[in-house]
Parts: C-alpha cells; sequence; structure tokens
C-alpha cells in the first residue's frame, strides 16, 4: 500500500526467463568480444545483429545462425536487449531509440563524445525505466574486478597513479586491428582508454572533483585528478605508443599500504558478466554502479579535460 501523499512504488518492468538479445555493430570489437560472448551466454537468447554495412552484418549473422536486421529499429521490437559495439556518436542516438522501444542498454565505452549525448543516453535509460550497464572491461574481467571492489572497501587512499599505453597507432610496428576506427583516430587514448582508468580511479577513490588535462607526444594525454577522498591520482593515456613502451599498470597507495591492479584475462567472459549484470538490474529494478548515468559522468570529466588542451 502506498502512504498517503507518497509516490507510489513502481516494479521493475517484465524481463523474459531467456531475453533476447539483438547486437548492433559489426566491427573486430563486435567480432571478437560481443557475438562469441552473446552465443556463449546461457542465461539469454542471441537473437540477431544490425551493422551499418549490411554485407558485414549478413556475413556475422550467418556465423552464429541468427538473423540479419536491416532496420535497428526492427532489431528493438524484436528484443529485450539491445548490445551496442558501434562508435560512440553513433551509438548514443540509437540508444535513446532502443531506450523508447523498452530494450534493456548494453552499452559500449565511452557511451558518447559529448555530454549533451551522454546524458541523453542517461535521461531515456530512466524516462523509460529501462536498465542499462556500460561494458567497462576492468569492471567485470577477473580477477581486475574483485581486486576493484575490494579496495573499494579500503579507506584513507593517499594517490594513485594508472597508464594505459596502447599500441593501436605506434609508431614503430603493425597498425592493430582496431586501427581501421576513425573515432579512435580522431579522439585517441584520452576518450578510448580514458574511460578504463577513470572506471577504477573512481569507485576506489571517489568522484573526481577536478581535472587537469596535459598533452605529450604522439596522443599521449595526461590527467592530474582530485577526488572526494581527498587523495589525488594521475592517468597517463594513449593508443601511439611504442610496441615495447605499450602496457597497462594502476597502483594505488594509502594508509593501508601499496595495491596493484592485477592482470585480467578472457575478455568476452567478462561480456557475459556484464549481461549478467544488466539482466540483474533489469529484473530488480535496482540501477547497476556501472550504468549510463556512471558512463555520463566519465563523459563530462573526460570532456573537461578535452576542452582543456585545445586544437
Amino acid at each position: 500500500m502506498t502512504p498517503a501523499g507518497g509516490p507510489a512504488e513502481s516494479s521493475p518492468p517484465a524481463v523474459s526467463a531467456r531475453p533476447r538479445v539483438g547486437l548492433l555493430g559489426t566491427g573486430p570489437w563486435a567480432r571478437r568480444t560481443h557475438a562469441p560472448a552473446l552465443a556463449a551466454h546461457a542465461g539469454s537468447e542471441f537473437a540477431g545483429v544490425w551493422g551499418r554495412r549490411p554485407e558485414a552484418a549478413a556475413e556475422l549473422a550467418d556465423t552464429y545462425g541468427v538473423k540479419v536486421y536491416d532496420d535497428p529499429d526492427a532489431l528493438f521490437a524484436d528484443c529485450d536487449v539491445a548490445a551496442f559495439a558501434l562508435p560512440p556518436d553513433v551509438q548514443a542516438p540509437l540508444a535513446v531509440r532502443a531506450a523508447a522501444a523498452g530494450c534493456a542498454l548494453l552499452l559500449d565505452k565511452p557511451v558518447a563524445t559529448t555530454v549533451a549525448d551522454a546524458r541523453a543516453v542517461a535521461d531515456a535509460a530512466d524516462r523509460h525505466d529501462v536498465a542499462s550497464v556500460v561494458f567497462l572491461t576492468l569492471r567485470f574481467a577477473e580477477p581486475a574486478a574483485a581486486w576493484v571492489e575490494e579496495q573499494a572497501r579500503r579507506s584513507g587512499w593517499f594517490t594513485a597513479a594508472a597508464h594505459w599505453l596502447g599500441a593501436v597507432f605506434p609508431p614503430d610496428g603493425t597498425p592493430s586491428a582496431y586501427a581501421d576506427s576513425p573515432w579512435r583516430k580522431a579522439k585517441g587514448g584520452l576518450w578510448d582508454v580514458g574511460p578504463h582508468a577513470l572506471s577504477v580511479l573512481i569507485p576506489v577513490l571517489g568522484d573526481v572533483t577536478s581535472v587537469t588535462a596535459a598533452r605529450g607526444p604522439s596522443d599521449v594525454v595526461q590527467l592530474a585528478l582530485r577526488h572526494t577522498s581527498g587523495a589525488a591520482s594521475t592517468a597517463v593515456l594513449s593508443l601511439g605508443a611504442p610496441v615495447a613502451a605499450a602496457g597497462v599498470g594502476l597502483e594505488v597507495r594509502g594508509a593501508e599500504g601499496v595495491f596493484s591492479l592485477p592482470n585480467w584475462t578472457d575478455v568476452p567472459g567478462a561480456y557475459g558478466r556484464a549481461l549478467d549484470a544488466l539482466l540483474t538490474a533489469a529484473r530488480t529494478g535496482a540501477p547497476d554502479p556501472r550504468d549510463a548515468r556512471f558512463a555520463s559522468r566519465l563523459t563530462e570529466i573526460l570532456a573537461e579535460a578535452e576542452g582543456q588542451l585545445g586544437a
């Protein structure tokens, strides 16, 4: 019973026992991670694929024996979950349409590269009462995900240092499979790997209260951050590192000691856990901490940093 004068309690939207998941995107990330993870997921049905290149969508759909869609809205109408493997500024407006169609949103990072677009996705999820989760790899891949949760329970942090130096566009070697990506080439490491670093620093040290950004060689961006805990952190980000210099690391230091992020493996398995988290949020009505609203906050921070860098 609703108390007099109080708001009516809302129940979470119904989710079928075996939700149908549609994939939007056909690039290397979709082929290597999203599609195999969706096909292997025991708690859902991989229903179909839409892509901006119809021939690529047909090829990927044929590989997994699922339907190919020539219209994203038709996919939304058929599915309970829309899974995105698209450039951020293509993803954002389609995610708004998917939410309006009642689909839960399994988003990629960054959810958008403008604050307005990122907020529009989060607002649409709220307005249409659909669950959302953003696939931030370090928050789902083990043992990294468990390590983040363990550090988030500690206190007395002093400082942290993160680096994510990718060799997607190396000056001294063969570009990676993700080099044929105009948005990555245009936006660089700040936007592609910056969300990963922030997705760990924020739950451990608290939200960012100030950010200062500086350029380095190639596309290197160095962020100096302050957090609500009072701790300071740095993040060095690049997609253009020399092959021998590439790597990922994150270290936090505080009253309880020094703790380093462990290596992680099985990215398709991590994607499956992201889908599990989304389905849990959809069934319980409890927002996941890695939802579109959190992703919108990441975009706000990255956009502020980009604004300081200038042209």
